[in-house]
């Protein structure tokens, strides 16, 4: 009886290693620079709404050192943005194809691009230096 019970797992494992897990949709991309999806940041919405989705994707980047700077600026200035400051930031994070390029800006290992090179990536940049040595962490969403 537990040999068969065995036997039976043993089949169910070999029939999910032959189908396998993998998806066949990334079999031929390039998963090492992957783009962010696009989001209209032109589309219609009132200024707290638009700071609430900002505070938002600030924290929830899918890359950890973009995550951890971007929701602790956007804590520490976001609600004292006017609106055109907070177009500038929708902008800077929402309109760049790369989590990786707007680390890069940041941290100062590649140029900024004009379209991105404002008074948010001024204060962004500064915040990134972290130049007070503060132990940075994720703000709570609430």
């Amino acid at each position: 009886m537990i040999r068969s019970k065995l036997v039976q797992v043993s089949n169910v494992a070999r029939n999910l290693r032959v189908v396998g897990f993998s998806s066949d949709t990334t079999k031929d991309v390039d998963t090492t620079y992957m783009e962010i999806p696009v989001y209209d940041v032109d589309k219609p919405q009132s200024l707290e709404n638009r700071k609430a989705r900002l505070q938002y994707q600030s924290r929830k980047r899918g890359m950890l050192e973009n995550d951890l700077l971007l929701s602790t600026f956007a804590k520490k200035y976001l609600d004292g943005f006017t609106e055109e400051q907070t177009m500038m930031y929708d902008r800077l994070i929402n309109s760049p194809s790369n989590d990786w390029d707007i680390f890069y800006w940041m941290v100062g290992k590649q140029p900024t691009p004009k379209e991105f090179d404002n008074e948010i990536m001024n204060m962004l940049k500064k915040h990134a230096k972290n130049e007070e040595r503060v132990t940075l962490s994720q703000p709570p969403l609430y």
